[in-house]
């Protein structure tokens, strides 16, 4: 019984699964924030932005440097599949890997599957989403794939407060 009502009753949210699909309903716009940092996490976070009805699918997305090289070129690929434009930081977990070197592969995996992707270099993590939230178009889905999880939905819910009060 008490297995049943808590299947019945859970509700993922940033409180009871932090950096796992949090969504965020703006007035104009949706924020998704997920854990996602290896092909197969972009993998799964494609097959839901792919239902999703949205006016422009924005991402944004890091590398994690003790990868090969092909797996940061994959999340490129992949990223670029997903979305329709890329905001690319690239503030934590170098892990012994220069910020360049990153972004470099990220972009040529992006550059294999769309040439033309609008993509901006945003180092700062909470730069970025403000960046993406502030210039957010009208029926827009915007996905960060965040490492430092808690940072990140703060700062969501804190964009999300700051709306709320001005209308």
């Amino acid at each position: 019984m008490d297995i049943r009502q808590a299947l019945q009753t859970f509700i993922p949210s940033p409180a009871q699964t932090p950096g796992r699909m949090n969504l965020f309903q703006f007035k104009n716009f949706q924020v998704l924030a997920d854990y996602a940092h290896n092909p197969a996490g972009f993998a799964v976070l494609k097959a839901y932005v792919d239902k999703v009805q949205a006016s422009r699918k924005i991402g944004i997305i890091s590398g994690t440097g003790d990868r090969r090289d092909e797996d940061i070129r994959d999340l490129g690929e992949i990223a670029a599949n997903m979305f329709d434009e890329i905001i690319i930081r690239q503030d934590k977990h170098l892990r012994g890997r220069t910020e360049d070197n990153i972004i470099q592969l990220l972009t040529e995996g992006i550059q294999r599957k769309k040439p033309d992707m609008p993509v901006q270099v945003i180092l700062k993590e909470l730069e970025a989403i403000d960046h993406a939230v502030k210039n957010a178009p009208k029926d827009s889905f915007i996905v960060i794939c965040s490492d430092v999880v808690t940072d990140a939905l703060n700062y969501i819910q804190k964009l999300k407060n700051d709306e709320d009060t001005q209308s």
